[in-house]
């Protein structure tokens, strides 16, 4: 939905301006990816792998997927090429790694030292299952990385076995505390409920996550799963979600307006200071202010999660084109930005990718 994104606010000239007062970010790159509805995309969101060690039901079957072909992965250089681009030409302030299970890319602490040796400096995220992330935070730390996401739908070990069909879920909460102690903060949690499974453990979680100092997110579970199973009947609503947690505690709008693009709805628990967010991706869709493109594993840009054309950089980049070419499709592709992801249309279609493939 466009809204009041209707019409484009900033120019969209490859221009630096003036020295900036933050060491890290020497020269300021204005934004050019712009929409026809005038939004800007500012934040990327590079998958590094469409592999993964769960098999999370909502996702993929108990089976797995046929993984992409080494052959067609982006090289640490080409990704780390695209992300400069993104970065020193068109104005991206975020670098978002995502898989898959990024965790799963060798090399990942080089090119996130990459991403963040950039000027201007990206914000730099990782969203992952956790497993493995005590050992190698401090590696993250180091190449720069300022924190993380963290995926738990659960804190019942029986349950956890049910959702993600391995028993890791004492390695996702070593992953949360190694992160916290590498300083990757402020850890943000994920966590999806899924109707007569996980439903019931909304106050729990955010419990556990206030009493560690985490970031709890809800998400509404979305129609991406591999086996395109994703039924509206059964997903647990935003509504719902805060039902459930209002039964426990006490719950504040944040204010709206320091939202920006920013996907969840900010409460305040019990007064506050601790916040829990809701992100009604489907029933409460907030594509009027989307600030996101995806750079999937294999060189394609999409504009949306649920986008089902995609535009090839990295055919460009295997055939020689310089940095100004791939900049110029990367500014084609968003331009074509649809208004939203019309999940609530009639017409809706699922993409063929899964969310793995995706990256998130």
């Amino acid at each position: 939905m466009a809204g009041r994104h209707g019409t484009a606010s900033r120019p969209q000239t490859r221009i630096r301006t003036g020295p900036q007062l933050d060491c890290h970010r020497k020269w300021e790159v204005t934004p050019m990816l712009t929409d026809s509805y005038g939004r800007v995309a500012t934040d990327l969101r590079v998958s590094l792998t469409d592999r993964c060690n769960l098999r999370c039901t909502y996702c993929m079957p108990p089976e797995g997927l046929e993984w992409l072909p080494k052959p067609e992965l982006l090289t640490d250089d080409e990704l780390n090429r695209l992300i400069r681009i993104g970065v020193t030409i068109l104005g991206i302030e975020e670098v978002r790694f995502t898989g898959g299970e990024p965790l799963l890319r060798r090399g990942l602490p080089g090119i996130i030292a990459a991403a963040t040796a950039l000027s201007p400096r990206p914000r730099t995220a990782l969203t992952t299952n956790g497993i493995g992330l005590d050992r190698m935070a401090p590696a993250l730390a180091e190449a720069g990385l300022d924190r993380v996401n963290v995926s738990l739908d659960t804190l019942r070990p029986e349950v956890f076995e049910k959702l993600a069909r391995r028993r890791r879920l004492g390695d996702v909460l070593d992953g949360m505390a190694g992160a916290a102690a590498a300083g990757l903060t402020p850890v943000k949690v994920n966590a999806v409920l899924m109707r007569d499974i996980n439903d019931d453990e909304a106050p729990e979680l955010l419990r556990y996550c206030i009493e560690h100092g985490y970031q709890l997110r809800f998400i509404e579970q979305m129609p991406l799963d591999a086996q395109h199973g994703w039924r509206r009947d059964t997903m647990i609503t935003a509504d719902e979600i805060l039902d459930r947690l209002s039964a426990a505690f006490t719950l504040e709008a944040a204010d709206a307006s320091t939202r920006g693009s920013a996907p969840a709805e900010l409460f305040y628990v019990d007064g506050g200071p601790a916040t829990v967010g809701v992100i009604g991706s489907v029933t409460r869709p907030f594509c009027g202010a989307c600030d996101r493109v995806r750079l999937t594993a294999d060189g394609q840009i999409r504009n949306c999660l649920f986008a089902r054309e995609e535009s090839d950089l990295r055919s460009l980049l295997r055939d020689g084109a310089t940095d100004d070419e791939i900049a110029d499709r990367w500014t084609a592709a968003v331009a074509t930005k649809l208004p939203g992801h019309g999940i609530n249309d009639p017409t809706f279609l699922q993409p063929a990718r899964p969310m793995s493939a995706i990256g998130g």
